[in-house]
């Protein structure tokens, strides 16, 4: 149990919530699968800010320019903005799991439907108004895409 769900109060309910482990051996192949197309334009970068617990990178999601389909999406979603999850040490920080297993860290790259909602705060509140895409970090060689956003981060140390 991930250790920021071990209160009753904060274990979420539904069948499609977070956190979940994914579990290897429950695991299917989809053959029909599309491939999941990304295209995103670096200059609807707007800005990124400390909301107090994390920070994000906001994007300008008001054209398609920066989106995501294919997959098991049946229309293109926008990118909104992205944010990591880590923990005070390194053996957890990630919010999902592979087999029980946490990562240093995770990042969410979240996207809205805007296609059948006219804005993101009206997507959040449907079932398929979100995807995110979740990529597990770990340790490792310094990475120069991530070594940009590092240098940022003490503009925003603080809310």
């Amino acid at each position: 149990v991930h250790p920021l769900w071990q209160s009753p109060l904060t274990i979420p309910g539904g069948t499609r919530q977070s956190p979940i482990n994914i579990q290897w051996r429950d695991s299917v192949y989809d053959p029909f699968l599309k491939p999941l197309k990304i295209s995103y334009d670096p200059t609807t970068c707007l800005h990124i800010w400390n909301n107090g617990y994390s920070f994000l990178v906001e994007f300008d999601d008001s054209t398609d320019r920066s989106i995501i389909g294919g997959g098991p999406l049946e229309n293109q979603y926008r990118l909104k903005q992205f944010h990591f999850h880590w923990g005070a040490i390194n053996d957890w920080g990630s919010e999902h799991t592979v087999d029980s297993k946490f990562y240093p860290a995770e990042l969410h790259l979240v996207h809205w439907n805007a296609v059948e909602y006219p804005s993101f705060e009206e997507a959040v509140m449907e079932g398929n108004g979100l995807a995110v895409i979740g990529v597990f970090l770990k340790l490792g060689a310094r990475h120069e895409g991530l070594q940009t956003l590092v240098d940022a981060l003490p503009a925003v140390r603080h809310k």
